[in-house]
């Protein structure tokens, strides 16, 4: 685990991982995080159905790499606050000896690492106190815990989009080169496909409010980090319809997030 720094949380300005939990029904947020949310979803009310839907896309992507890829090491980079069906806790339900990196830059995220590393004796977790636009770092320090010689899934939700200018790709290529044939990417990110007004009208809000700035595109957009890849079925699409059955939830169906799970060839 990295503690390059002792977390310093500011209570006074909102904080995206904090947001999250809220809208994920969580209580590790504060009065000002609250607030903001509460803001946004006035603004984008379907935000609530994305947070869920993306956790969910999460749920059903890492069972399927560790029951049906045989995958057992993950890199969730931009994991945010510990909740339900954590990474680690999905993989090693299935295969003990999982082995799982969570990266984040929050300082709140930090101060709550501990409850992201309550891995099976079998495997293993451990944090990297780093952004993602430092993939060398990630990198690096990821190897103490990974072996990198061996596949690895890279996970990106909803991360990529605080990274909006086109070096977000330079990125996530810099990382998956990084990475032998066999290693998997998870990616979801925000969209403006359904409703577009209230999207559009949520990331202005944030921007406007918040010092981590961020970015909707266009499922043609996200597919650009697939580049290379190749895409399972049923390829990019709504994160709510992901390998999921219409029964499964009574979430909405079309929710503004596009994910899907590309393999290196």
């Amino acid at each position: 685990m990295s503690h390059g720094r002792p977390p310093v949380i500011n209570s006074g300005v909102p904080h995206s991982a904090r947001i999250w939990n809220y809208w994920l029904g969580g209580k590790d947020c504060y009065e000002i995080d609250r607030q903001v949310g509460d803001e946004i979803r006035r603004t984008n009310p379907q935000i609530v159905d994305i947070a869920r839907a993306q956790r969910a896309f999460l749920r059903r992507a890492v069972t399927h790499l560790t029951e049906e890829t045989g995958l057992r090491q993950f890199l969730d980079i931009g994991s945010g606050l510990p909740t339900v069906d954590n990474t680690h806790e999905v993989a090693q339900r299935i295969a003990p000896d999982t082995r799982i990196v969570y990266v984040d830059h929050d300082p709140t995220v930090l101060a709550h690492a501990t409850a992201l590393l309550t891995s099976s004796a079998e495997g293993a977790t451990s944090y990297i106190d780093a952004d993602l636009r430092d993939p060398d770092t990630i990198l690096e320090q990821a190897a103490r815990t990974l072996d990198l010689t061996r596949p690895v899934a890279l996970i990106l939700l909803g991360v990529a989009a605080h990274v909006p200018d086109e070096s977000a790709y330079d990125i996530v290529a810099r990382l998956l080169g990084a990475l032998p044939a066999g290693s998997h990417l998870v990616f979801g990110d925000s969209t403006e496909v359904y409703r577009p007004e209230a999207m559009r009208a949520m990331v202005e809000h944030w921007n406007k409010t918040s010092d981590n700035p961020r970015v909707n595109r266009s499922p043609e957009q996200l597919a650009h980090f697939f580049d290379g890849l190749e895409l399972l079925e049923p390829g990019l699409r709504s994160v709510a319809q992901w390998r999921a059955e219409r029964g499964d939830s009574e979430e909405p169906w079309e929710v503004d997030c596009f994910g899907g799970v590309g393999r290196k060839p």
